[in-house]
């Protein structure tokens, strides 16, 4: 029986909360506690996102509160999103001067790189993730292949387990509910 009581998901840079994927996500972990964040720009109507320090702050924010309202620590709680948002958890959970301790870390369409600029990778920050990750992405995904993102996750220190949506390009359109799934079942087995 899995210990995690409660689940944090952001949205991608692109959209909100209220992106089908995240809703997905809460409705495949009915009943445990869910939660759905946006950004700070993103709540004051800006079109662009924060710097990531800004973003990075607000994660340990929302996920420290969830914590807290649940009576619980962070260390029970499982963090991620899609693309932009799973990015910023993994930077909270590795923040060198004050690391997010969670229990997991679910990152849907991880974006390795910005689309055909392979030589740009979102990497510095991996091997200081340390908690169970689980990734999610499709093997057609222009922000990241099934390589490119093997080979940039080696480094992770901590338990990485991939799940590939087969033919899936960085928005998993139509595979919501498949990808709420698998992440029921990977965070059920923590």
């Amino acid at each position: 029986m899995s210990s995690v009581v409660g689940v944090v998901l952001f949205p991608g840079a692109g959209s909100s909360s209220t992106h089908s994927s995240l809703v997905a996500i809460e409705v495949a972990l009915s009943p445990l506690p869910v939660t759905r964040h946006d950004f700070p720009y993103r709540l004051a109507g800006k079109p662009f996102p924060d710097k990531a320090p800004v973003l990075i702050t607000s994660v340990k924010a929302y996920v420290r509160a969830f914590a807290q309202s649940l009576g619980a620590p962070t260390s029970k709680i499982v963090i991620g999103g899609r693309s932009m948002g799973g990015r910023m958890c993994s930077m909270a959970v590795a923040d060198d001067a004050d690391p997010l301790d969670v229990a997991g870390l679910v990152l849907v369409s991880y974006p390795l790189h910005p689309p055909k600029k392979p030589e740009t990778m979102r990497i510095e920050h991996l091997p200081r993730v340390t908690v169970p990750t689980l990734c999610v992405s499709g093997t057609k995904d222009n922000f990241g292949t099934p390589e490119e993102l093997g080979t940039a996750f080696s480094v992770v220190p901590g338990a990485v387990t991939w799940s590939w949506v087969a033919n899936g390009r960085h928005e998993l359109a139509k595979d919501d509910v498949d990808v709420a799934q698998r992440i029921a079942l990977w965070v059920g087995e923590l």
